[in-house]
């Protein structure tokens, strides 16, 4: 994967050769006081809250937040005031009501996938522009955009291209997750299909299996095929009931793309084929091999994960030691387990 690619596969490069291919969307610059903010470290202060007034949102977080919040102890105050945009937000308030009110939002590549569960109703969908940054402050992919976009790229030896970073909004549609479904493109032939939702079993997937193969390769063929600026990249498409196909994304071909129920050396070197022809279509098949989403790992602190998976034994010692050290007087805590390849380190009673 080399950055042209990278480039290739931004939002505003792609969607006005598929504008009628899939959802209607507007394309906003970010200014780059908006991107500092993004990337501003310090507390979770959501701004724009002025567009939520004029159109009140399921977003909100569970602890309202205004535009200066105030914590109080005995001896001082602190004020944390959020940053307001008002032209910014206009222009963002203008374009989701012109989308309906509701819309899904992203930056040149990425959606904040792995932030819904900051939402108060676990979603992507968003009516004000307070919903979007809090979105996208909580979210790992959208950092990654902002500060590494280039990061697994095979030239890294030449410059970074320029980038222009904006604000995506799309019409808010409501997707069956057993529709999606990602395409790999390898020189410009359909190598490779995976369910997109790999992580639950949908029985008209395996019922229609055949069905669903021609028409997102009739899909490609038609309307995708020798029309992109690349011969490398990955599509994501989405059939609706009604067996019609609808492009959803485009992504780089490489591992900065998820590849699914494939491996990278897979698609690379031809070994999802059976045949050098032949197309590949991989989905779950029963109900066995269900598994947990990937996002899950972002719901909690890292630090969390690596100890209750065992995998790094400095930060178990580390625990160890912090329980050494509580008061004996502290009320005692049930058995606490940790298993992985050190948990031979921990067998506490706290």
């Amino acid at each position: 994967m080399k950055k042209e690619q990278v480039v290739s596969c931004q939002f505003s490069v792609w969607y006005p050769i598929f504008k009628k291919l899939t959802i209607k969307s507007r394309i906003l610059p970010l200014p780059q006081d908006v991107i500092e903010y993004l990337l501003d470290d310090g507390t979770l202060v959501v701004s724009g809250r002025a567009d939520a007034e004029k159109n009140p949102s399921t977003n909100t977080p569970l602890i309202k937040c205004s535009s200066a919040l105030q914590w109080s102890d005995d001896e001082t105050t602190t004020t944390v005031t959020a940053p307001e945009f008002p032209e910014f937000t206009s222009k963002v308030l203008e374009a989701i009501n012109a989308l309906g009110g509701s819309v899904f939002p992203k930056l040149n590549w990425s959606a904040p996938r792995d932030a819904n569960w900051i939402a108060l109703n676990s979603s992507l969908q968003c009516h004000s522009l307070s919903d979007i940054f809090l979105l996208f402050k909580s979210s790992d992919f959208i950092t990654h955009d902002l500060t590494q976009p280039f990061l697994q790229c095979s030239d890294q030896d030449s410059p970074d291209p320029v980038i222009k970073y904006e604000l995506v909004l799309r019409r808010w549609s409501e997707l069956i997750p057993g529709g999606e479904f990602r395409c790999f493109v390898k020189e410009n032939k359909l190598i490779a299909i995976s369910q997109r939702d790999y992580t639950q079993f949908y029985q008209h997937i395996l019922k229609q299996e055949q069905q669903i193969r021609q028409a997102l390769q009739d899909f490609f063929s038609q309307h995708v095929q020798f029309r992109f600026p690349g011969e490398d990249f990955v599509l994501d498409v989405y059939r609706d009931s009604n067996g019609k196909v609808w492009l959803i994304d485009l992504n780089p071909f490489g591992e900065v793309t998820d590849s699914l129920l494939f491996t990278w050396e897979e698609l690379t070197s031809g070994g999802g084929q059976s045949q050098q022809q032949d197309l590949v279509f991989r989905y779950t098949t029963s109900e066995v091999t269900v598994q947990p989403s990937p996002c899950l790992s972002y719901r909690i602190p890292r630090d969390f994960v690596d100890l209750s998976t065992g995998e790094d034994a400095y930060k178990l010692i580390d625990f160890l030691k912090l329980v050494r050290v509580e008061p004996h007087n502290q009320p005692s805590v049930s058995h606490v387990s940790v298993t992985g390849p050190h948990s031979d380190l921990l067998a506490l009673y706290i």
